[in-house]
């Protein structure tokens, strides 16, 4: 396989993991599938951790997000 193959398949994995994501979120449900709506977030999350509350908006969403993986890989553990 040539490396601009092996290049374009592993941007679409991770483009598909952060779909997941935004999904796995219930981003996609509570916004009843408005991409408009979900670009609009995702403009004001880039703009928050720009701005001077970036570090601090930066550190309370990776802790949280960190959390919910944890807790969900506990449930996963403990439904097997």
């Amino acid at each position: 396989m040539r490396t601009w193959q092996v290049e374009r398949r592993k941007r679409t994995r991770h483009l598909i993991v952060l779909g997941g994501l935004v999904f796995k979120a219930g981003i996609v449900d509570l916004t009843n599938d408005d991409r408009a709506i979900i670009y609009g977030a995702m403009l004001w999350i880039a703009a928050k951790l720009q701005s001077r509350e970036g570090e601090h908006a930066r550190d309370l969403w990776a802790t949280k997000g960190k959390l919910a993986f944890a807790a969900e890989w506990h449930q996963d553990i403990n439904s097997q």
